[in-house]
């Protein structure tokens, strides 16, 4: 009996390689970029299941041309590269690597964090650049972060974890997600508020919310005018979430003091993208899981979805879980 057939859009650092080539036939994409999608739709057909990246469109024309396809498994916990219902419509299970990438995440927000509030990035290239001719009283003064007060909006895992770290630094933390969680509240010291007012009393704002429908654009022209003068606005979520031409004018006019962006409306950021030109903005290039342990973490549990999903058992991390019900009645 010949072995299922899959197909991988790029390589990944760790084991999960040789975990699928051990049971699987495996095809992937060689190169160190995206595939384009001429050559993706190309590879899928007559495949059992595909390993996809961040990267990678799988919408209703890419899953009817792989139409053997049982799976997409997401190398990633964000999976708004997939057209999950056209998913759904077609009988294919979508999974994630959720939880494996939470601290890693939030280390890096709080870094972004630190960065913006001292303007470390700044500072450095003032050093690189021959500019720290003496020490100054008055030169690169950053905002306090002890004792701040963090607005986390998406009180997911991620955003679970930021606040820990903004407890960690005596933060009084303020959430706002689309349900109130009373025994978070209780457990880390937090405190509920709608996002107008979790945005006006913020002196940071970090946002972990999913990008969907709902969160296009969540930060606005309008929502950064809420924001203090003062605030710093954190994003490590998905780059669509912040309106970028609005933060781009909230930045240069000052309506808010710092950003510290890891994800961009479009990545890679392109060299003209007007936020290289400011000072006030920490840019890091998608960065937010890059620690060895979780990448390879998140190699090992996507390779564990396929596995489970082609072999006909039910993976660990369903994203549309009503299609493994359908398929048991």
């Amino acid at each position: 009996m010949s072995k299922p057939r899959v197909f991988v859009t790029r390589t990944m650092p760790g084991p999960a390689l040789q975990m699928l080539e051990a049971e699987l036939q495996v095809d992937m994409w060689e190169e160190d970029r995206p595939i384009p999608r001429e050559e993706f739709l190309r590879r899928v057909p007559g495949v059992d299941g595909i390993l996809t990246h961040v990267t990678d469109r799988v919408d209703g024309e890419l899953l009817d041309v792989a139409g053997q396809a049982r799976v997409v498994s997401n190398y990633a916990v964000g999976y708004d590269n997939i057209d999950v219902p056209a998913a759904s419509a077609r009988g294919v299970l979508v999974t994630n690597t959720p939880g494996v990438l939470t601290d890693a995440t939030a280390d890096m927000a709080f870094a972004l964090l630190m960065a913006a509030a001292r303007m470390l990035t700044r500072a450095e290239r003032a050093l690189r650049d021959g500019e720290w001719r003496q020490w100054q009283p008055d030169w690169l003064l950053g905002a306090p972060v002890w004792g701040a007060t963090l607005g986390v909006i998406g009180l997911g895992r991620i955003g679970q974890a930021m606040a820990r770290r903004g407890r960690g630094f005596d933060m009084e933390v303020l959430y706002y997600s689309r349900r109130r969680r009373p025994e978070l509240e209780a457990q880390l010291g937090l405190q509920y508020r709608p996002l107008e007012d979790l945005l006006a009393a913020s002196d940071f704002v970090s946002l972990h919310v999913p990008l969907s429908e709902q969160t296009h654009h969540l930060i606005g022209e309008r929502e950064l005018g809420l924001m203090k003068k003062s605030a710093i606005l954190i994003n490590t979520a998905r780059g669509p979430v912040v309106d970028e031409k609005a933060l781009v004018a909230a930045l240069r006019t000052g309506q808010i003091a710092a950003a510290g962006l890891d994800v961009f409306e479009r990545e890679p950021i392109s060299l003209d993208n007007p936020l290289l030109e400011l000072d006030n903005v920490v840019l890091i290039p998608h960065l937010g899981s890059a620690t060895r342990p979780s990448r390879y973490e998140m190699g090992t549990t996507a390779a564990r979805n396929l596995l489970a999903a082609v072999s006909g058992r039910k993976p660990p991390n369903l994203v549309n879980p009503e299609i493994w019900d359908q398929r048991r009645r």
